[in-house]
C-alpha cells in the first residue's frame, strides 16, 4: 500500500510517499480502508518533534481518518498515527459509524476537531449561559466549531481571528463579538469587545497570547489550554492565578480515549447537530495523499479555514 512516511523530523519535505506493507492488526483493532485523512496542527508538532506523545521513526503521521471498515461500514476513527495511508488500524473504542445524513467531509471535521471543541467547552470548562467565552482561532477547525457549540449553550462568545473576513465568518457562526487576534494589546482588545473581563477562554497559541488572554479573565475565570501553535507553551504566572483565583487547565484529546463513553457521547451529539443543521462544518481544503507536504505548508501559513483533508486513493 501507499503511505506518507517520515524517516526524520523536520520541514514538510520529510513527508515522503512510499510503498509499504499493510499495518498489523493489534488486539481490539479493526482495519480501515482509508478514503480521507484529516490534517491537523498536531501533525505539524509530530513532524517537527514537538508533539506531546513520542514519535518513533520511521513514522506515518495522521490521527484521524474516514473510510470503510471490515464490515463494509463507512466509519471515522481516531488513531495514534498511521492515518496518512491507504489502510490503517484503529481501536474499536475510537471508531464510529457515520450516519447516512452526514457527509464524509462533515464527519471527518467532527472527529478530532469537533471532539476537541466539545470537550474543551463541556468537560474542561463546563460552559453555561452565564459565561462569556473567548475562542481563539475562531475561523479554524476547532475554533469555528467551538464558537457554534458555545453559542448553543447561550454563552456570549468573543471570537479571535486575524483578518476582517475571518472575524466576519465567526460572527456569522454565532459569535457575539470579534477581536483582532494580532492586536498588540490583546487583553484590551478582548475586554473592549466583551465589555469587560471574561469568564472563560480557549487558548492554543502559547507565548504572549496565553499571557494576555489570562490577563483578560475575571476573578474565578478559567482557561483551557489545548495547544502551543506559536511554539512556546508559556507558563501561567502564579501570582496572577492567586490574586484572581484563576484556573488554567490543559487538555489533550487522547487522554479521553480510555474513558468509557466520553467520546461516544460527544460524537453522537455532534453527528445529530450536523444532521439537524444546527452545527456547520466549514468548507474543506483538500490535497491528494502525495501532496501532504503542501497541506502542511498551507496549515502552517494559517491560510486554511475549516478542515484540511488528504484524499486517499485505494
Amino acid at each position: 500500500m501507499q503511505a506518507i512516511v517520515m524517516k526524520s523530523l523536520g520541514g514538510p519535505e520529510v513527508l515522503q510517499l512510499a510503498d509499504i506493507s499493510a499495518p498489523e492488526l493489534p488486539r481490539a483493532h479493526k482495519m480501515i480502508n482509508v478514503r480521507s485523512a484529516g490534517v491537523n496542527f498536531s501533525d505539524i508538532h509530530v513532524r517537527t518533534g514537538t508533539y506531546l506523545g513520542e514519535t518513533p521513526l520511521p513514522w506515518i503521521p495522521g490521527n484521524e481518518v474516514l473510510g470503510i471498515d471490515d464490515q463494509g461500514r463507512r466509519v471515522v476513527a481516531l488513531t495514534r498515527g498511521g492515518g496518512y495511508a491507504q489502510q490503517t488500524a484503529a481501536h474499536r473504542a475510537t471508531m464510529w459509524p457515520v450516519p447516512d445524513d452526514v457527509s464524509d467531509d462533515q464527519a471527518l471535521a467532527l472527529t478530532l476537531q469537533g471532539n476537541t471543541a466539545y470537550h474543551l467547552l463541556h468537560t474542561v470548562l463546563s460552559v453555561t449561559a452565564s459565561d462569556t467565552v473567548v475562542v481563539s482561532a475562531a475561523a479554524g477547525g476547532v475554533g469555528s466549531l467551538a464558537v457554534q457549540l458555545a453559542a448553543r449553550t447561550g454563552a456570549r462568545v468573543i471570537a479571535l481571528a486575524s483578518t476582517p473576513e475571518r472575524r466576519a465568518l465567526a460572527l456569522d457562526l454565532g459569535a457575539t463579538a470579534a477581536a483582532d487576534s494580532t492586536a498588540d494589546d490583546l487583553t484590551t482588545a478582548v475586554t473592549d469587545a466583551a465589555g469587560g473581563p471574561v469568564s472563560a477562554a480557549l487558548e492554543m497559541s502559547g507565548g504572549r497570547v496565553h499571557e494576555q488572554l489570562l490577563a483578560a479573565l475575571a476573578p474565578r475565570g478559567r482557561m483551557a489550554v489545548y495547544g502551543y501553535a506559536d511554539g512556546d507553551p508559556a507558563p501561567s504566572p502564579g501570582r496572577l492565578l492567586l490574586e484572581r483565583s484563576l484556573t488554567v487547565s490543559g487538555f489533550w484529546l487522547p487522554s479521553l480515549y480510555p474513558v468509557r463513553g466520553a467520546l461516544q457521547t460527544s460524537m453522537t451529539t455532534l453527528f445529530k447537530a450536523v444532521a439537524a443543521g444546527t452545527l456547520r462544518t466549514l468548507t474543506t481544503h483538500t490535497w491528494p495523499l502525495a501532496q501532504a507536504a503542501d497541506a502542511h505548508r498551507a496549515l502552517e501559513s494559517r491560510t486554511v479555514e475549516g478542515k484540511a483533508i488528504l484524499r486517499v486513493e485505494s
